[in-house]
């Protein structure tokens, strides 16, 4: 027995996604919340764990993460009432046997919003990152073009990191225009930590 879980979360008060001794995690307090329900142990026996298509960094946001765990599925309402208000639950749904969110997720998408105004906003200060100056926004698509493909992203990742090979295929990648924001677009079968955040730093600079 395996179910799916759909998730957004506001990542601002939240270390990332994977559980780290000693600081708040998304995924502790998911599996926190399903604990309280369902018991310690998943249906084959072993530490009730949630299995996530993309682990997400300090400050990153979920419009529909994607996790699985191995027991019964429940009613999103019984979850939310026990988690905090900066983390949802949006579905929760059997899935196939054997379903893994990581293994099976074809693919993921990252929106990286940018704000190019002159002035910095209120309400985009935890949504979008404040670039005051000018961009040629012709390089911002040349530079976005060239990343679809595969390639080594060894350049874009910390140097100190847990990925043992740093090929990515990226399947699309653009910068859309919303007013006064920009929004850098980007799916790929898998990333690298930090490596959209460096991307779209760098794509800046550049234009």
């Amino acid at each position: 027995m395996v179910s799916k879980l759909t998730i957004e979360y506001d990542g601002t008060a939240f270390a990332g996604w994977a559980r780290q001794p000693g600081k708040r995690t998304v995924q502790e307090e998911l599996e926190r919340a399903l604990r309280t329900v369902l018991g310690e142990t998943g249906v084959d026996g072993r530490p009730l764990k949630l299995t996530v298509a993309g682990r997400t960094d300090r400050g990153v946001h979920a419009w529909g993460q994607v996790a699985s765990y191995a027991h019964e599925a429940l009613d999103p309402l019984r979850l939310n009432g026990l988690l905090d208000e900066d983390v949802a639950v949006l579905a929760c749904e059997p899935a196939r046997e054997g379903f893994d969110a990581r293994r099976d997720a074809l693919s993921r998408t990252y929106c990286y919003r940018v704000l190019t105004r002159r002035t910095r906003s209120v309400f985009e200060r935890n949504r979008a990152y404040w670039w005051p100056r000018a961009l040629e926004r012709a390089l911002l698509d040349e530079c976005a073009g060239a990343l679809v493909g595969r390639h080594d992203f060894t350049a874009f990742t910390p140097a100190e990191t847990e990925h043992s090979h740093f090929r990515c295929t990226v399947l699309s990648a653009q910068w859309r225009d919303h007013g006064d924001l920009l929004e850098l677009w980007i799916e790929a079968d898998r990333f690298l930590r930090h490596m959209n955040r460096v991307l779209a730093g760098t794509m800046l600079d550049v234009a």
